[in-house]
């Protein structure tokens, strides 16, 4: 299937991801009919004013069919998610977001929807693979046996099961996607929601702002990951959804720093240098996780490839012109 055309359904649109997502099927000639959100628009990160816009709460199945009608293909990126200090302090709030997904699977079975793409997460790999920031690149297969980020990992472990027994029970054409760590403009980088990317720049403009040279490190810095700049991810996504990929398939970057490394590069892009301070208290998740593009690779010829570095330079300087206009308000 090719998306050109198509009339799309962008669920969680409101969203980081979900705001990028719009803008890129609407530049490649999707015809985006409607984007969701339960966040009131002024608070939306994104919105398009060539699209149908509506403000709900896709936990309830009646908005759920409001939000399907007359689609094509289904984008379902909705969720009750954030950093690691949100999902490990909120578990039963990011165990709801069950609801979104099964309301809208039903909805999109009902309201004849050609394909349906869902937003998994690699918080869903066993947590015992992940144990050494020496992390062996985690391929599909990892995520069994089953042992989950508690809560959130297990709400979407559940919801990529319910999209596997749809397709093989109504004929609904599913395809899901792990993201892995997705950052860059446009996104949360204060309040407590924000993913290590956006919070480690904001740290860093802070200390460079207020002339005090210290920041705050969630753990010991030495915890691994990668990460996925957005066009990466909104690139990923479509190829997916128009392939043949009927399995759970990881969508991430392979490069694979430590905390500490990623405050190195921001340090490099900020111009300074800060003396760190470290909560081994804090949330700080997993000690390694990366992604291992080799089935990406095999079906699409593609993995993502923005550079780290290249990446969070863009991100920073969103992050500055944020911060630096709050301050002159």
């Amino acid at each position: 299937m090719q998306l050109k055309g198509q009339k799309a359904v962008v669920c969680g649109a409101g969203g980081f991801i979900g705001g990028h997502l719009v803008t890129s099927l609407l530049a490649n000639g999707a015809n985006v009919i409607r984007a969701v959100d339960i966040k009131p628009r002024g608070e939306w990160y994104q919105a398009s004013s060539d699209v149908e816009n509506l403000v709900l709460d896709l936990k309830d199945r009646d908005n759920c069919q409001r939000a399907a009608k007359g689609a094509d293909v289904v984008f379902q990126l909705a969720a009750d998610m954030g950093g690691m200090g949100f999902i490990e302090n909120n578990k039963a709030l990011c165990m709801l977001s069950v609801l979104t997904n099964t309301h809208m699977l039903l909805a999109a079975r009902d309201a004849g929807v050609q394909r349906y793409f869902y937003s998994s997460s690699a918080c869903v790999y066993n947590g015992d693979k992940q144990k050494n920031p020496e992390v062996t690149p985690l391929k599909e297969e990892d995520a069994y046996p089953a042992l989950p980020e508690d809560g959130y990992g297990w709400e979407k472990m559940f919801s990529e099961r319910m999209c596997r027994h749809f397709e093989e029970d109504f004929g609904l054409q599913c395809r899901v996607a792990r993201f892995h760590n997705v950052y860059g403009p446009h996104g949360t980088w204060t309040g407590g929601r924000e993913k290590a990317p956006a919070a480690i720049c904001r740290k860093v403009l802070e200390a460079k702002l207020s002339g005090k040279h210290e920041i705050e490190i969630w753990g010991g810095g030495h915890q691994t990951r990668s990460f996925m700049y957005i066009d990466d991810c909104t690139r990923g996504t479509q190829m997916i959804m128009e392939s043949d990929i009927h399995e759970p398939i990881n969508l991430g970057s392979s490069e694979l720093v430590s905390i500490d490394e990623l405050v190195d590069i921001v340090e490099e892009i900020a111009g300074v240098e800060l003396h760190r301070k470290y909560d081994l208290n804090a949330p700080k998740g997993v000690n390694g996780r990366n992604s291992d593009n080799t089935k990406i690779v095999n079906y699409l010829g593609w993995e993502p490839s923005i550079r780290l570095k290249d990446g969070m330079a863009r991100t920073y300087e969103w992050i500055e012109k944020e911060m630096l206009a709050m301050v002159n308000v």
